[in-house]
């Protein structure tokens, strides 16, 4: 019997590419709804998919909150219907006109962005007001990534400034908790509480003054349950929506099915125990460690090389494949791989569909 994953007309589907399985992605979205308890506190992620079709389906059952950073990611699900849509990545340079387009070009949708810097602050206020418009912005807050944000302790000065600007409006806290992660979820569980607390001291002070904090936008897919236990947040879970084999190794507790398979051939056979497929860098995320792909039937394959265009495998099972054969694989991290293609396969009763444009991997789509 063929494996979930095994399509009958592989024959007619270019490799390398990527195959997506509606079902899946469904099941794992009702999982993400039950396990928030209300639909209204999620804010799903649309970086892993970049799919508007993912979007309506989100939408179909009921997710009318999106997270998005980059402002082809904003513009691809606001043409999809999407209502509340996050721009968690503060806005800079053009992209601060480009984003009041946004507002402009796409009316029935509520946006709302991020900040942690008091001048680009001014900035978009400056630019909101010649605009006519006021927008919504989070102050981005630095809970131990170190990437972006403001630490909780210092973020209350530029939330008072936020309230006083015109042209913007005080929406609540943005948190990403990116670095948190650990296999034994009561470590973990312990490290979001130590993360967060400054952050709970925060928004308390900020209300004392008498300030709107309407909402905290937080956690990561690892931290997502942890942080679903406080009141007033909102989770921006992504991976979640087609999984992949390097989060369950650093989430184990987390159930959720892959829905988002690589289809490669073996495009070289360079020697008896070598096999070489056509899935290099341009295909699969190569920011992780090896191995970035989990290949079904060749688990145990050591990669001797990663290229552009090839992955190498070292294999005693290589007598048993010829050049040409489709071979099936998992990627470690599946967000970074979407965004290397152009287009994906729906895959319904085991046939690969008309492809799928990965609308928003691209930096601008019209705006």
């Amino acid at each position: 019997m063929p494996s979930w994953y095994e399509i009958e007309n592989a024959d007619q589907i270019p490799s390398p590419t990527i195959l997506l399985y509606p079902d899946r992605i469904r099941e794992n979205l009702l999982r993400m709804i039950q396990q928030a308890g209300d639909v209204n506190r999620l804010r799903p992620h649309v970086k892993t998919h970049k799919l508007p079709q993912v979007v309506a389906l989100k939408r179909e059952l009921g997710i009318h909150k999106f997270k998005a950073s980059t402002i082809a990611e904003a513009e691809m699900t606001a043409a999809a219907g999407g209502e509340d849509i996050l721009l968690a990545y503060q806005p800079t340079g053009p992209n601060i006109a480009r984003l009041l387009r946004l507002i402009e070009t796409f009316p029935a949708s509520r946006f709302s962005s991020i900040v942690d810097d008091a001048d680009n602050l001014r900035q978009i206020s400056a630019a909101a007001v010649a605009s006519g418009h006021t927008v919504p912005l989070l102050v981005d807050l630095d809970v131990g990534m170190q990437r972006t944000g403001i630490v909780p302790e210092r973020a209350a000065e530029l939330y008072r400034l936020l309230q006083e600007l015109p042209g913007v409006s005080p929406a609540g806290l943005h948190a990403y908790d990116g670095h948190l992660h650990d296999v034994d979820h009561e470590k973990l569980e312990r490290s979001a509480q130590a993360a967060f607390a400054p952050v709970w001291e925060l928004r308390a002070q900020l209300l004392a003054e008498g300030l709107p904090v309407p909402v905290v936008v937080a956690s990561g897919t690892p931290t997502f349950p942890i942080l679903l236990q406080q009141g007033g947040v909102e989770v921006g879970c992504g991976t979640t929506v087609l999984w992949d084999f390097g989060q369950p190794q650093i989430s184990p507790d987390l159930d959720f099915l892959n829905a988002a398979v690589l289809l490669t051939r073996v495009i070289s056979k360079p020697r008896g125990s070598r096999l070489c497929l056509d899935l290099g860098h341009k295909s699969v995320a190569s920011e992780m460690p090896q191995p970035r792909v989990r290949l079904f039937g060749l688990e145990e394959a050591q990669v001797v090389g990663h290229n552009e265009e090839h992955l190498v495998l070292e294999t005693p099972l290589a007598s048993r494949y010829r050049v040409g054969d489709v071979v099936y694989g998992i990627p470690r991290h599946i967000c970074p791989t979407m965004a290397l293609h152009q287009e994906v396969w729906p895959v319904q009763n085991r046939q690969a569909l008309e492809p799928w444009p990965v609308v928003a991997r691209v930096r601008r789509i019209t705006l």
